[in-house]
């Protein structure tokens, strides 16, 4: 299973992060688990200071921007 993290204090493109990330996700069948953090101390100690960010089973894969589905697809395959 893989976890999903959306870093962001939850503004519409760390929502669209979200949900772009889950698209990806369910088109690869891929078990996942999504967790949003909107702490700033949790999202600093990750090494994260731009939002919307994604981690992907502890690894930073994307900050400041949101990837389309396809793009997110190549991260997650």
């Amino acid at each position: 299973m893989k976890k999903l993290q959306v870093l962001g204090p939850g503004c519409p493109k760390c929502e669209q992060l979200a949900q772009n990330a889950e698209a990806a996700a369910k088109a690869l069948g891929v078990d996942y688990e999504l967790e949003k953090i909107k702490d700033l101390n949790q999202m600093m100690s990750m090494g994260v200071f731009m939002t919307p960010a994604l981690v992907v089973d502890g690894e930073v894969k994307v900050v400041g921007k949101v990837p389309s589905v396809e793009e997110l697809k190549a991260m997650l395959a």
